[in-house]
C-alpha cells in the first residue's frame, strides 16, 4: 500500500454523522472516492466545500452531465492524475456514456466519437488546462452550443477539477485504501485492489504514455 504525503483521517474516528454519512456516500457512489475525501477531512470546511461543490456543479446543475464527465476526465488524462483518471460517474453512465467514450479524449478534435457540442465543451477544458489563446472565433463557437450559464458552470467545473487534480495526483493517493470493499465509480478493471494494480501494469495503461499536447501546451 502506497503511503499518502498527507494522512488519511480515518473515518472509524469522525464524530459528526453528517460526514460519516457522506464518507459512505463516496464508498458507495465515488466521484469523490472516499481517499480524497479523508485527506480533506483534515478540515471540515474544506471536506464540505468539495463535497458541496461536486454536488450542485458536477452531478447536478445546468450543463449536461455527460460533457462534464468527458471534460473532467479530459483533464485527469492532461495532466495524468491517474486517482481521478481511474474513477467514472456513475450517472453519467446511466446516462448512456459508455468506456469507449472516454478512449479518445485527448485527441477529440479529429474523433469521430463526440459531437460538435461535446467537442466545443472539449476545446474548452483544454484551453483551461493549458491556458491556450481564446479568440471570437472560439468564444462564437462555444456560444453557438452553450448558452451563458452553462459555459458558466463548465469553465467553474473544469476550473475546479484541474486544480484539485493538479494537487491530488502530487499526494500519493490511491484506491481501496479507505472503506475499502466497496467499487462505486471505479472504471472497468479497477473494481478491486487486485484488479487496479493488473490495469496499471498492462503495456496499455492510459497514464504510461504523457499525453500533453507539447505543441499547445504553455507550460
Amino acid at each position: 500500500m502506497s503511503k499518502p504525503r498527507i494522512s488519511y483521517v480515518d473515518p472509524s474516528t469522525v464524530k459528526d454523522p453528517a460526514m460519516i454519512a457522506e464518507f459512505e456516500r463516496c464508498a458507495r457512489e465515488g466521484t469523490p472516492r472516499p481517499e480524497s475525501q479523508a485527506i480533506r477531512a483534515h478540515v471540515p470546511a474544506t471536506f464540505w466545500s468539495f463535497a458541496n461543490t461536486w454536488r450542485d456543479v458536477f452531478k447536478n446543475g445546468v450543463a449536461d452531465h455527460k460533457i462534464k464527465e468527458l471534460c473532467r476526465i479530459y483533464v485527469s488524462r492532461s495532466v495524468l492524475c491517474e486517482f481521478c483518471g481511474n474513477q467514472r460517474s456513475i450517472k453519467a453512465a446511466k446516462s448512456g456514456l459508455k468506456e469507449d467514450d472516454y478512449s479518445d479524449l485527448i485527441n477529440f478534435e479529429s474523433s469521430i466519437r463526440y459531437d460538435d457540442r461535446q467537442k466545443a465543451a472539449l476545446a474548452y477544458a483544454e484551453a483551461i488546462t493549458w491556458d491556450l489563446p481564446c479568440d471570437d472565433a472560439f468564444w462564437a463557437r462555444l456560444h453557438k452550443h452553450f448558452s451563458e450559464p452553462e459555459l458558466v458552470e463548465i469553465g467553474y467545473f473544469v476550473a475546479i477539477t484541474m486544480g484539485q487534480q493538479r494537487w491530488l495526483r502530487t499526494l500519493n493517493i490511491e484506491h481501496h485504501q479507505i472503506l475499502a470493499g466497496q467499487d462505486g465509480s471505479m472504471a472497468p478493471g479497477f473494481e478491486t485492489e487486485e484488479a487496479l494494480k493488473l490495469s496499471k501494469q498492462a503495456a496499455d495503461y492510459w497514464a504510461k504514455v504523457n499525453p500533453k499536447p507539447a505543441s499547445q501546451a504553455a507550460e
